[in-house]
């Protein structure tokens, strides 16, 4: 397949964006945006299966012994409903790495059971109310949610109870110069790609000599417990994970500590001890060959990513990490560049094409 001139995603892709963004996929309660996905690779796949907690898994040539894994995790950070007063507010807690300084005069959904979803929005004293008086301090314990409820019966009246998730409203959007924002890239835009590389494999018509296993796992901002448990079952030979970096070139950002990593620059290929050195330079090599642009990020220790729940599971697996560029992570207003969408689409489309089961990743 030639480097792409033209876009690689199509109507369809972006259709599947603005449902699989939109949906609500909190830690936990991922299932309604496992289904969205597992419909879009459907016809892309030849096996599917998930387990107990929800990681769902597309297979392209399931009999093949040898399994290569290309991994996103599906999961979005959110909160959940703490306590309710009797007079109908809401306090909340983390589901996840919620930023709660940027909470306070946010609308949010919160998803019902029974009633759907209830509008509410995370209140905050008016600035007249707190000049000349000590500045509060947005944290999790002074955030409140208001629902327009008066008692806590009603509150449960409108479905709401201990435990339901709050989301935020924002939802996907196209902004200029080919930038997107939507409040949950982090990271269903990996769960875009890797569905869009399976897209790309069938319609080149692309017989691969491995077992292909699209993993979107579950609990991944909580300990990437999902890709633990995964990894487990699939028992793969090697593994290719996707996530979001931080754009360092912001304002407010410290390249001496956070490294330099742009939005439009392509993907992030990281170097770490659970990076696996042969496929780094494996992956590197199909990036020169193919003039696909990359940009190089290091991490001292850990990823902080699924990656690392595959290089240290099952005995070890080879394993390397294709980041996204991403502004803003763990706001209502992720931000990416589409270039940089497709750009790691393309490079992951080339390594499966690239590599080999015969290839030997031990060291000795």
């Amino acid at each position: 397949m030639a480097k792409h001139s033209t876009s690689i995603l199509n109507a369809d892709s972006m259709g599947f964006i603005k449902r699989y963004l939109d949906n609500v996929s909190a830690v936990g309660h991922e299932v309604k945006g496992q289904r969205i996905w597992l419909n879009y690779v459907k016809p892309y796949i030849e096996h599917s299966f998930s387990d107990t907690y929800g990681t769902a898994v597309g297979v392209i040539n399931p009999k093949a012994s040898y399994k290569v894994v290309i991994e996103a995790h599906a999961d979005e950070i959110a909160w959940y409903v703490k306590y309710i007063t009797d007079d109908g507010f809401i306090y909340v807690c983390k589901n996840g790495m919620s930023d709660h300084q940027i909470a306070p005069s946010m609308r949010v959904h919160l998803h019902t059971k029974s009633k759907g979803i209830v509008q509410g929005v995370f209140g905050w004293p008016a600035i007249h109310t707190r000049i000349e008086k000590e500045q509060p301090i947005p944290d999790p314990s002074k955030l409140w949610i208001d629902v327009g409820a008066k008692s806590k019966q009603e509150v449960y009246d409108l479905g709401i109870r201990v435990g339901t998730i709050c989301t935020y409203a924002d939802s996907f959007e196209i902004m200029n110069n080919d930038y997107w924002t939507a409040r949950a890239f982090d990271n269903r835009i990996g769960g875009v790609i890797i569905a869009e590389v399976a897209r790309l494999l069938t319609n080149s018509n692309a017989k691969l000599p491995f077992g292909l296993y699209l993993v979107n796992s579950v609990q991944e901002e909580v300990g990437m417990f999902g890709a633990g448990m995964i990894v487990e079952s699939i028992e793969p030979d090697l593994a290719i994970c996707t996530d979001v970096t931080h754009d360092t070139n912001t304002p407010m950002m410290n390249k001496n500590m956070d490294g330099d990593v742009s939005c439009g620059k392509g993907p992030v290929l990281n170097i770490a001890p659970s990076v696996h050195t042969k496929l780094f330079d494996f992956i590197e090599e199909v990036a020169v060959k193919h003039k696909i642009p990359y940009q190089l990020e290091v991490t001292s220790n850990e990823t902080g990513t699924d990656t690392d729940a595959f290089a240290y599971g099952n005995c070890g697996v080879p394993s390397a990490l294709i980041s996204l560029p991403l502004r803003y992570m763990h706001t209502s207003v992720e931000t990416i560049c589409k270039s940089d969408v497709e750009q790691t689409i393309q490079l992951i489309y080339e390594v499966i094409l690239a590599l080999s089961p015969a290839t030997n990743y031990h060291y000795f």
